[in-house]
């Protein structure tokens, strides 16, 4: 069957190819690279494998597929060792060795967190902060923070390990987030959209929330009545108006009252978005700076890789063509 994805272990040399009929067949390179040796099949899934994860430390082949499950096999013996059916099909997939959990990123925009036994798992929790489907996720074992991308361009950064319930969200894409990689070293994030942008993030910075959107029926600001506010307007004698929210305070205020536009770095909104009046008299300069820089890779990304020891980026495209 046609190969839909695959996965490399460069230290034992261990190819595990996806296929879209839902079987893995993993392989052995030779030591100069010109010979593969097919090992082992698993019968993984019932349709195409999305994603395929080996994780020497347990020697365990993670994987998911478009039938909406979640798998892992032994790669020792071959063996099913358990499964998971997520609530749609998945497209993200990090594993963290130390505490065995699995994150799994579906087109619904949630993120699963299970807890893997040898022959079990159990659900710990379920994030859900994206309006559009999660395309990539990224773990940082140092800092324990999950990173995820999603076609409704954002990313959002989980921190897990702070246990403090935090998201983080960053804006700086104009088309959906295709992959995301985090340096280490540097504290970078990565992160390749379908609008051909790299963006390169410091996260070494105090980043901020974003503030929850409030509710009213009126401008917090001017008092003047939304649309669907009738009694209001009636008593008034005023037209409603639109209801918008300030970036910075959450807000619900009306067009006259946020007529300016002002970026957020701290906030992760590096373009311009919409703040009160009030809000952009007290946003600095040293505010604004930037916290990321962009890059135009000219080529609609589809694929990227990572590689820290050189900090070289590749990256593949709809155009046929790869570029470092």
């Amino acid at each position: 069957a046609p190969c839909s994805c695959m996965s490399f272990n460069p230290e034992t040399r261990r190819l595990s190819i996806g296929l879209d009929n839902g079987t893995i067949s993993e392989f052995i390179l030779s030591e100069d690279y010109n010979k593969m040796t097919l090992v082992k099949s698993y019968q993984a899934h019932q349709s195409r494998v999305i994603m395929i994860l080996f994780v020497l430390e347990m020697e365990w082949v993670l994987s998911t597929g478009q039938d909406k499950h979640f798998t892992w096999h032994c790669s020792e013996s071959g063996q099913r060792l358990g499964g998971y059916r997520t609530s749609a099909g998945a497209c993200g997939l990090q594993f963290d060795v130390e505490t065995r959990h699995v994150f799994v990123g579906d087109h619904s925009g949630q993120v699963t967190i299970l807890k893997l036994e040898q022959e079990s798992c159990s659900l710990v929790t379920t994030f859900k902060g994206h309006t559009g489907g999660v395309t990539a996720l990224c773990w940082d074992p140092i800092q324990r923070v999950l990173f995820s991308g999603s076609s409704d361009h954002s990313i959002i950064m989980w921190d897990i390990g702070g246990r403090k319930g935090t998201a983080i969200e960053l804006q700086g894409h104009n088309d959906k987030v295709q992959s995301l990689s985090y340096a280490h070293h540097t504290r970078q994030l990565i992160s390749c959209g379908a609008d051909g942008g790299i963006v390169i993030w410091n996260m070494d910075v105090e980043r901020q929330e974003t503030p929850e959107w409030l509710d009213s029926d009126s401008c917090q600001k001017c008092d003047q009545p939304f649309f669907w506010n009738f009694k209001q307007m009636w008593d008034s004698k005023k037209i409603g108006l639109r209801q918008h929210h300030c970036r910075k305070c959450g807000k619900a205020v009306c067009g006259k009252c946020s007529s300016k536009r002002s970026s957020i770095p701290l906030m992760g909104f590096e373009f311009e978005v919409r703040v009160c009046d009030s809000c952009h008299e007290s946003i600095t300069d040293e505010e604004r700076a930037p916290t990321a820089t962009f890059h135009d890779s000219k080529h609609n990304i589809v694929h990227v890789h990572f590689d820290a020891t050189r900090g070289w980026l590749l990256t593949s495209g709809t155009d046929k063509v790869i570029k470092v």
